[in-house]
Formats: structure tokens, C-alpha cells, sequence
């Protein structure tokens, strides 16, 4: 019992938001508004749990102050600035209206403020598939990984890692196909945002990559007995952006599909706040409990997960997918990593 209460208590803080969420949705629109910030928040946990893998192979390189940063600024960010402020700023962007229009759209006028953000999904889904797309070519194309989960695919890929730009190129040739057959307007847009999220991924990445050769890391952490490095200083605080970046990759997606189900800003605010919440705090679960160790292929999983939501927002450009599409083949992906891992323990315990 105490170990199951040791067990739950890094998620006191996410049982308390779910409450509080609910009963601020009954106060904002009765039972049926309550049942859809539930709703939202079970729909961002489920298109988001590879998020949390990902972020944990991060997190876990980096000093225990930065992982409670992660926890508390970085949930803010996640809360107010990704799911309540960011969508304001697209606005704004695509649409031309100054930003006091858009809050008061987002208010007062919340229909035509979901159809503002609809129109934005096109350079939206341009840039997020972008930079989820590098995140998962990178991981293929990287020369040092030694455990690989479809060798077939993974080792040819990590041989050809040790070209540099080669995962930049393989970057622009998808973003020039990708904007092929669409209209000259949306041909601009496409390649202009997905440009945008290359940039953004290497300029986020490199950042990080250079402040770790200028230094930054102590030995502090210890793992299965061994030794870890871990990130401080500048190297973790690099780290901490590309993990914000990365939610905000994961977000767009889920911010512009919410108002299918409701119209109320504050409402989504609550519902994918509450996901989000809960998302970090798993991740800190995953990364305390030394998860990715123990279960060989799940951080390939993950990435694979990652690949197939960039395809999924690039293949919404043309067709309309649900949302469960999305989430579903994620899951699946994410399960069958978990199987395969678990056969590889038993066959070593074996």
C-alpha cells in the first residue's frame, strides 16, 4: 500500500487539477462543459504520451533542479503559453487582426475566433510536421545509437548518420515534395512555415549541442549503479527550450482540433491543461523510475510515434483525418515497442 501511495504521489498535483478543472467547468457551463474538459484532457494525454518518452530521454540527462523547472516553470509555459496565449499569437500571425481583435474574438466571439485558428492550420501543421519530422530523422541518422529495435531500417540509417547534413537535405527534399500538388497560395505557405520549423529545430538543437561542448555538465547523477553526467548551466537550460519547443510541436494539432468539441477558450485551456499537467508528471515518473532503461525499445517506440504524427499533420493538408487516427496509430506504435520489449527481458532473464 505505501508503495502504491509512492507510487501515485509524484501525480498529487495532476488528481488535484483534474478537481479543480472539473468543478471550474461546471461553473463555466454545467455538467456538459465539465464532461468536456474530461474529454480534452483524456485526448491530450493520449495523443501526447510519446511526448513524454521523448521529453524523458531529455530529461533524464539533465540535474534535478532543471527537472523541477520542468515541472513548475515549464508547466506554465506548457499551461498558459502553448495552450491559452500561442494560439492568440497564430492569430494574429496569419490572420492580419491586431492582437486586441483576437482577444476579443477569443472572448466574446469564439466561433469566429475557431475559424481564424481553422484557417491557420495550414502553415500550423506545415511547420509542426517540420519539426517533429527532424526529430525523428535526426534519431535514425544517429551514427552513436547502438541499440536498434528495426535493424533492418535503423542500422543502413545510422551508418549513413556520420553525413552531417544529410538529415537537413532528406529535411528540404520532404518539404519540396510535401508542397507539391497544392495551389500556388498554399505552395508559399507550405514552404514558408516549413522552413520556419526546419530553422527552428536546428537553431534549438545546435544551441544545445554547442553550450554542451562549452560545458555545463557535472557528474551528479547515478544510474543502475553507474555514474551519469548530467546537464546544468547553460546545456541544461538549451535542453529545457528544445523540450518546450518539442510540447509546442506536440500542442498545435490538439489546440486547433478542441474546438470541435467546444468553443469556450477557457474550457480548452482547462481540458488541455490538465493533460498537459499530467504528460510532465509522467514523464518525471518515467525518468525516476528509469523506464526507458528497463523497457529496451520503448524511447524507439516513441520517435517512431513521433514519425508518423509528422506524416499524419502533413497528410492533413490534403485530407481531413480525425483526431482518433492520429492518437491510435501512436498508441499502437508505442504498445508494440512496449511487447517487444518486454520479449527481450524475458529472453535475457532467459
Amino acid at each position: 500500500m505505501n508503495s502504491a501511495s509512492a507510487q501515485l504521489n509524484i501525480f498529487r498535483f495532476s488528481i488535484g487539477a483534474v478537481i479543480l478543472a472539473l468543478v471550474l467547468g461546471w461553473l463555466i457551463g454545467g455538467p456538459q462543459q465539465a464532461l468536456v474538459v474530461a474529454i480534452l484532457a483524456i485526448l491530450e494525454i493520449s495523443l501526447s504520451f510519446e511526448n513524454a518518452v521523448i521529453n524523458a530521454s531529455i530529461l533524464r540527462r539533465m540535474s534535478d533542479f532543471w527537472q523541477e523547472m520542468f515541472l513548475t516553470v515549464g508547466l506554465l509555459i506548457a499551461v498558459v503559453g502553448m495552450r491559452l496565449l500561442f494560439p492568440v499569437v497564430i492569430v494574429v500571425a496569419t490572420s492580419g487582426l491586431a492582437l486586441g481583435s483576437v482577444v476579443d474574438l477569443a472572448l466574446h466571439h469564439p466561433a469566429e475566433y475557431a475559424h481564424q485558428l481553422e484557417t491557420a492550420h495550414l502553415p500550423i501543421a506545415a511547420f509542426g510536421g517540420m519539426f517533429l519530422f527532424m526529430i525523428f530523422i535526426d534519431f535514425l541518422l544517429d551514427a552513436t545509437k547502438q541499440v536498434h529495435w528495426i535493424e533492418t531500417i535503423e542500422k543502413p540509417l545510422a551508418r549513413a548518420g556520420s553525413l552531417k547534413l544529410l538529415p537537413t537535405l532528406i529535411g528540404l527534399v520532404v518539404l519540396v515534395g510535401l508542397a507539391y500538388g497544392l495551389s500556388e497560395h498554399d505552395t508559399a505557405v507550405v514552404l514558408r512555415a516549413g522552413l520556419i520549423g526546419q530553422i527552428s529545430y536546428l537553431l534549438v538543437r545546435g544551441t544545445g549541442k554547442l553550450f554542451e561542448q562549452w560545458g555545463g555538465m557535472s557528474q551528479t547523477g547515478r544510474q543502475r549503479g553507474k555514474a551519469v553526467v548530467k546537464l546544468t548551466g547553460r546545456a541544461a537550460a538549451a535542453s529545457f527550450v528544445y523540450l518546450e519547443v518539442i510540447d509546442a510541436s506536440f500542442s498545435f494539432d490538439g489546440v486547433v482540433g478542441a474546438f470541435a468539441l467546444t468553443n469556450n477558450v477557457l474550457v480548452i485551456a482547462l481540458g488541455l491543461g490538465v493533460g498537459a499537467m499530467f504528460i510532465r508528471e509522467l514523464t518525471v515518473w518515467l525518468v525516476r523510475h528509469d523506464t526507458l532503461t528497463h523497457l529496451k525499445y520503448l524511447e524507439h517506440g516513441a520517435y517512431y510515434a513521433v514519425g508518423s504524427l509528422a506524416v499524419l499533420l502533413w497528410a492533413g493538408l490534403y485530407v481531413q483525418l480525425p483526431e482518433a487516427v492520429t492518437g491510435l496509430v501512436g498508441a499502437v506504435i508505442i504498445v508494440a515497442s512496449v511487447v517487444e520489449s518486454l520479449q527481450e527481458r524475458r529472453q535475457q532473464r532467459a
